[in-house]
């Protein structure tokens, strides 16, 4: 298992340094610092913290599975913060039902989503005029049989 060096600053003083709950957890989990809502309706959250993440990495925010037990979901299901971004991590949640008050689910001081550092590569795209063959050739949704 490797060990990957991920700088993190923390912006707020009330910012939550991740870590790892347990020996086998794949993500660490994001705690909210603020809340807000946006011109679209959507809750933002504030982690008050902003990462240095290594070229050829990405960090990905995913809903935490205690999230099912909310009002709220992850507006753009899985987040990526880029190696060359430096600003605060922010987490843009939507209220599944817009008469239902979801601060009563996250507040300041809640684990709001989980992050894993990713290993990434650069793919360089190559036009061709074909492609090779396979079995299942262009069947697209349901073309399985499933």
């Amino acid at each position: 298992m490797s060990t990957v060096k991920v700088k993190v600053k923390k912006l707020n003083e009330n910012a939550v340094i991740p870590q790892y709950a347990t020996p086998g957890a794949a993500c660490v989990d994001l705690v909210a610092t603020s809340v807000k809502r946006d011109e679209y309706m959507n809750y933002v959250f504030g982690t008050g913290l902003a990462f240095e993440i290594p070229k050829g990495y990405v960090g990905r925010l995913y809903p935490r599975s205690s999230n099912s037990k909310t009002n709220l979901y992850l507006t753009n299901s899985v987040g990526n913060i880029d190696s060359d971004y430096r600003g605060e991590v922010m987490v843009k949640f939507k209220a599944r039902d817009i008469e239902m008050f979801p601060y009563e689910y996250y507040k300041v001081g809640d684990r709001i989503c989980q992050m894993s550092i990713e290993e990434v590569p650069t793919v360089e795209f190559e036009e061709v005029e074909e492609l090779s063959e396979t079995q299942r050739g262009d069947g697209g949704y349901g073309s399985t049989g499933r």
